[in-house]
């Protein structure tokens, strides 16, 4: 799976992630008639949609995602291409924070309230990453990969040949028997 793809994803089912605790906050603070929380939950998701956004501003990768650039190892063959089990392997700790925060909604709406709230900020805080990655990918003329690896193992990728973004040309083209 290509890494710009993995981090579209990524940015994807965290702002699905948010809006589904959102929805469980509230109807877990209406069920307990509890106007408080939904005020400091709507505070709290305003303040993390606000630092997301300033967070997510640049068209600069993360420290993280540079060293995992850097670190990738370089192959001449495109490797295997699985990406249910990479999302899975990735991002299974998302599903369980959703399920987990999502089923205590009941008892404890604070939870996923505040759930809710680091999931927008980490959507918002990776929307131009990818686009970030794809920059550098057609500036080296390269495509980053994800390798399989276990969940509990630490994301790594793979370098294979790409395409190069060619700048356009600095002159205009001629007409063959055209003077100089």
């Amino acid at each position: 799976m290509r890494f710009t793809d993995l981090l579209k994803t990524a940015v994807l089912l965290f702002s699905a992630s948010g809006t589904v605790l959102a929805a469980v906050t509230i109807l877990g603070a209406t069920s307990k008639s509890d106007t408080s929380l939904i005020y400091f939950s709507l505070a709290w998701w305003g303040t993390a949609t606000l630092a997301g956004i300033f967070l997510g501003r640049r068209m600069r990768v993360t420290e993280g995602i540079a060293k995992l650039l850097t670190d990738a190892r370089t192959t001449p063959m495109l490797p295997e291409v699985e990406p249910g089990r990479i999302i899975f392997n990735r991002l299974w700790l998302l599903a369980v924070l959703t399920i987990v925060a999502g089923g205590v909604a009941w008892l404890v709406p604070q939870v996923p309230a505040v759930a809710t709230g680091y999931a927008i900020l980490a959507g918002l805080g990776w929307r131009r990453q990818s686009s970030a990655v794809l920059a550098i990918e057609q500036r080296d003329g390269v495509q980053f990969y994800v390798e399989p690896t276990p969940p509990l193992a630490a994301t790594k990728l793979i370098r294979a040949p790409g395409y190069r973004k060619l700048d356009t040309l600095r002159e205009p083209a001629r007409r063959p028997g055209s003077p100089v």
